[in-house]
């Protein structure tokens, strides 16, 4: 599944607002519902989902990036959005660094397997050095979207 698949571009945030965990998936989620990409009245639901995840183990995968994600009966599309930290997130990743990357996936229980393909996609081109440097150095949204059409289309190498 490509980026462009899942990734609501009127949702992406350039530079976040927040600095706490919490108020990070707060905004982000924020911004998927005012995107309509989500139901309004299920955002806390959702915020308080993906909070439950973070206490199994932080999504902050390390070298600034982080995947908060959930799965909820009550979300109809798999959907994502794209977050940049100028000033970085403690996210109590497994490197003890902050976090200016955020992709955040959240998708109905009845696309698991959507779910970890998107998973799997996302950890693989945040890999590359490349992508990622360009993605905390991008200044708009319309930056960071064809950083993701580039990335669909193979145009970075590891």
């Amino acid at each position: 599944m490509k980026f462009v698949d899942f990734i609501c571009k009127d949702a992406i945030i350039t530079d976040l607002g927040n600095t706490e965990k919490e108020d990070v998936i707060r905004e982000m989620v924020e911004a998927l519902a005012k995107a309509g990409q989500l139901p309004k009245d299920e955002s806390e639901n959702i915020i308080t989902a993906i909070l439950k995840r973070e206490e199994f183990g932080s999504t902050g995968i390390g070298h600034g990036i982080a995947v908060p994600h959930t799965k909820l009966p009550t979300v109809d599309t798999l959907v994502g959005s794209v977050a940049v930290s100028k000033t970085g997130v403690d996210f109590a990743s497994i490197d003890g660094s902050d976090v200016h990357l955020f992709f955040m996936v959240i998708s109905p229980l009845d696309r698991s397997t959507d779910h970890l393909r998107v998973l799997e996609r996302t950890s693989k081109q945040l890999q590359n050095e490349t992508f990622c440097r360009f993605l905390k150095q991008s200044e708009t949204i319309d930056d960071i979207w064809q950083l993701l059409e580039e990335a669909d289309n193979d145009q970075f190498t590891s």
